[in-house]
């Protein structure tokens, strides 16, 4: 990933949906870009006045001078913030990107194209401007991308990975709300997508899926997901669906954090962990409900496969 991300700069860690971080194709930053450009969580008027004291059009200032300032350039926070104040001439605007919690005064430039992030340097962060970044390794972020076909696509690969989907999900996994807007760039697929029933709620897949999936036989499946694994972040409102008793808290946990899950059927049955020993991975699975036999050899095979991509000859210890 280091290679990717820093080096090869095939991969670009940036905010996008939800405000939150991810690692996103350098060559489709375009996409991205004007799927969020169309977001308006983060210019809500009201919003950046009580909590911020700061107006949109000073937050407008503030994100092109932050473009400005790492255009072909680098910086910790700390550096970015002082030349956010030389441009502006405001020691306030400086002061904002200096003590922005989470990063909220920097996610519209991240959303617009004028900032990402660059390699650390120790503990501390470091950003720098996709375009001129990209540039240094002979990339680009893609062919510019009108919005509503960026929305579409968006709308698209999502239901292609997490149908069926109610328009809440899909609200969720985008912004943290909008539900209206998530019904609307459903609608705008048209005949691409099929409503179903799932469970007497009205839900969404790609039409093509529809047909795939009444075809796929009901096989066991046993799965070790990392954490923060998609599967389990889609599912988060409707976990207690998914899981065997109230035990959302054993997966999602405080400050954001999700667990590495046993996925069993689809269901959510256990936690697990891994320590590197030497030449040794050994994974500490914690399951929810009594284990058959034939999922602890399965999830034996599981630890198979991750001991080989890390080069460690794996054990497996379940905790009672």
């Amino acid at each position: 990933m280091w290679l990717a991300l820093w080096e090869e700069r095939t991969l670009v860690k940036t905010w996008a949906m939800r405000g939150t971080l991810h690692l996103l194709p350098a060559n489709e930053l375009s996409l991205w870009h004007a799927a969020l450009s169309t977001s308006r969580r983060y210019l809500k008027p009201a919003r950046w006045q009580n909590h911020f004291g700061i107006t949109i059009a000073e937050l407008d200032r503030l994100t092109e001078a932050i473009g400005a300032a790492l255009d072909g350039r680098v910086m910790t926070r700390e550096e970015l913030a002082r030349e956010v104040g030389r441009l502006t001439g405001s020691a306030a605007f400086g002061t904002q990107v200096a003590e922005s919690s989470w990063g909220t005064m920097l996610r519209p430039a991240a959303f617009t194209g004028r900032l990402c992030f660059g390699p650390s340097v120790g503990q501390r962060v470091q950003f720098t401007r996709p375009d001129t970044w990209l540039a240094g390794a002979g990339r680009s972020l893609g062919p510019p991308v009108d919005p509503q076909a960026a929305t579409a696509a968006v709308t698209r690969r999502y239901l292609a990975a997490y149908g069926p989907a109610t328009v809440h999900d899909l609200a969720r996994w985008w912004n943290g709300g909008g539900v209206a807007t998530a019904r609307q760039w459903i609608a705008s697929l048209g005949e691409e997508v099929c409503a179903v029933d799932l469970e007497g709620t009205q839900a969404w897949m790609l039409a093509a899926d529809a047909c795939e999936a009444r075809e796929i036989p009901t096989d066991r499946s046993v799965r070790l997901l990392p954490g923060f694994d998609q599967y389990v972040v889609a599912a988060s409102c409707h976990a207690q669906q998914l899981l065997p008793g109230d035990l959302r808290s054993r997966v999602f946990r405080p400050q954001g954090w999700i667990s590495p899950v046993l996925l069993v059927n689809g269901r959510m049955e256990g936690t697990w962990r891994h320590e590197i020993k030497g030449s040794r991975v050994e994974v500490a699975i914690e399951p929810f409900v009594k284990a058959p036999v034939w999922v602890r050899r399965a999830a034996g095979l599981e630890a198979e496969r991750l001991g080989a991509f890390l080069g460690c000859t794996p054990s497996v210890v379940w905790k009672s």
